[in-house]
């Protein structure tokens, strides 16, 4: 049986990377919906957007966001890598439904798989990263 290697130094610090810059992304998204929701809702991908009752629902995607992004970044500052490559896995489920949510309200399906799809992506290939880490 081979002993297990350590992570390599470089894999980690992109793992590490690419949570605080898709933790910062979440943030600063969630932030414009809820600070300017009427002039953000265009980027999600659906044809229309809400007016006046609607703006509701787009606070609570910018919370979402905000809550998402802190998450990372609380379990990364806690050293939690193996419990943020769980939540980072399982958080790629939230990108994955905004897609289905726009190409089956109508959006366009560039926005569809060039945003929601990418994004569940780079948070999955995150996720994977996180959790090939071995100790040093």
């Amino acid at each position: 049986m081979t002993p297990l290697r350590s992570t390599p130094v470089y894999r980690r610090h992109l793992a590490t990377a690419l949570a605080v810059l898709g933790a910062g992304l979440v943030l600063v998204v969630g932030l414009q919906y809820l600070l300017a929701p009427q002039a953000t809702a265009p980027d999600f991908g659906l044809p229309t957007r809400p007016r006046h009752d609607g703006a509701g629902f787009l606070a609570v995607k910018g919370v979402r966001g905000l809550a998402t992004g802190l998450v990372v970044l609380v379990l990364l500052l806690a050293g939690q890598r193996k419990a943020l490559g769980w939540a980072m896995a399982a958080i790629a489920v939230v990108p994955v439904g905004d897609m289905v949510i726009v190409l089956t309200s109508g959006g366009p399906a560039g926005t569809a798989y060039g945003v929601h799809g990418a994004t569940a992506l780079a948070v999955a290939a995150t996720a994977a990263l996180l959790l090939r880490e071995r100790p040093a």
